[in-house]
């Protein structure tokens, strides 16, 4: 894997405005930093320099959606863009039209460190980022011994880091909650009264960026489909289960995110019932095209396609879609991030964790989820059609979003 350098040129997103509020009246300072709150200076002094934080998670591209809401907060408070270490090819294009991003390092999630390259290109960057403030938002133990083991050999000083694992929080909070609320902590190396916190007027939400030629091309794309003018609906029925090559775990009920191909067809035909001008897109990476072709075959609808699309023009995508229905996976995160009004269906995990979240406002809505209903296929097609029914009524805006810029980044 290769390095990906991202540019901090200008983007199409609007992030909500923060204002500055003295470190001291935070109490998270006290339960993660491990410092006294101290009073405000007596005097004028000079302005601390700028620090380049680094932000840690080897997570899912869901969960590096979701850290996604602290970049620019931690833009803002140490005025450099961030560093970010992760794992998995997802990262670099995630990230690469951030403003709030300076680099991104993707090391592999399943070969030794020692055996990549970019392994010692991330050690050499992590030793160039001091005396910086670094955030390991990582918490699966495997993985953050992986953590550990790599700031131990970039020599990092460990009072200039903080770890999410050090901070007590609900079972109930949701992640983006708590990422939030990591990234207000200041590492005991730092003085807090030198870099005052940002604070969102808005609930935190995760904010992506499409750069300008992404929609231009975007566009092209859609007008040479002869698709230009009609709704366009996203449907993301797979997860990282469904692209496994051991495709017997489906069998084996072992997917409590598998919904049953039959009751996506009929709810297609349920859609085209009710908007039978609108073109859905079933939305999937290669290598969920037996997925795909699966629940086509069964809808047997010319208004179904199949859209095997990279992570970036799916992006674009989502900006101009009229509404998107998926299962509790990544792509649903970054849908809401781009303020797509969204259906999701849960298996196993709470909603109230992990429900995406739109920093539009736009309509985000959940489907199952405990205590009721613990797998997807306790999920009727009755309940996700009503709950899109409900999604169409909360819909404001025309389908096609208006494009948005940064300001203050």
């Amino acid at each position: 894997m290769r390095l990906k350098r991202v540019p901090r040129g200008s983007t199409g997103q609007q992030i909500a405005a923060f204002e500055t509020t003295p470190a001291e009246t935070c109490p998270y300072q006290n339960e993660v930093g491990g410092q006294t709150p101290v009073s405000p200076p007596q005097a004028p002094r000079a302005r601390a320099p700028s620090l380049q934080p680094t932000v840690i998670l080897f997570g899912r591209l869901g969960d590096m959606v979701m850290v996604s809401s602290v970049l620019h907060p931690l833009h803002l408070r140490f005025q450099q863009p961030c560093l970010i270490l992760g794992a998995g090819e997802w990262n670099a294009p995630l990230f690469s039209a951030q403003p709030d991003v300076a680099e991104v390092w993707s090391l592999p999630r399943h070969v030794p460190f020692f055996l990549s390259p970019v392994f010692w290109r991330a050690l050499w960057s992590l030793r160039r980022c001091h005396p910086g403030p670094i955030y390991v938002c990582e918490r699966q133990p495997r993985q953050l011994a992986r953590v550990r083991r790599l700031l131990r050999l970039s020599g990092i000083d460990p009072a200039r880091c903080l770890f999410i694992t050090d901070l007590a929080a609900s079972h109930e909070e949701h992640w983006v909650d708590r990422f939030v609320r990591f990234s207000a902590g200041t590492p005991a190396a730092l003085r807090a009264s030198d870099y005052p916190l940002p604070r969102l007027q808005d609930v935190p939400a995760p904010v992506l960026c499409v750069t300008d030629s992404e929609r231009t091309e975007r566009d092209a794309w859609i007008r040479s489909q002869g698709w230009d003018g009609r709704p366009l609906i996203l449907v993301q029925p797979g997860n990282r289960r469904s692209m496994s090559k051991r495709r017997e775990r489906r069998q084996l009920n072992a997917d409590d995110k598998l919904w049953p191909t039959e009751r996506w067809a009929s709810l297609l035909e349920r859609i085209q019932g009710r908007m039978p001008e609108a073109l859905i897109l079933l939305c999937g990476t290669a290598r969920e095209e037996a997925l795909l072709g699966e629940i086509r075959a069964a809808a047997r609808r010319a208004g179904v396609v199949e859209a095997k699309l990279p992570l970036r023009p799916l992006l674009a995508l989502c900006e101009v879609a009229h509404s998107m229905i998926s299962v509790d996976t990544g792509p649903a995160h970054a849908a809401a991030a781009l303020g797509l009004p969204l259906v999701v269906l849960f298996g196993a995990e709470s909603p109230r964790r992990w429900l995406p979240r739109s920093a539009l406002g736009s309509a985000v809505m959940g489907v199952g989820g405990p205590p009721e209903r613990v797998r997807a296929d306790q999920i009727s097609v009755e309940d996700v059609f009503s709950i899109w029914c409900e999604l169409l009524a909360k819909k404001a805006a025309p389908y096609r979003h208006p494009a948005r810029t940064y300001e203050g980044a």
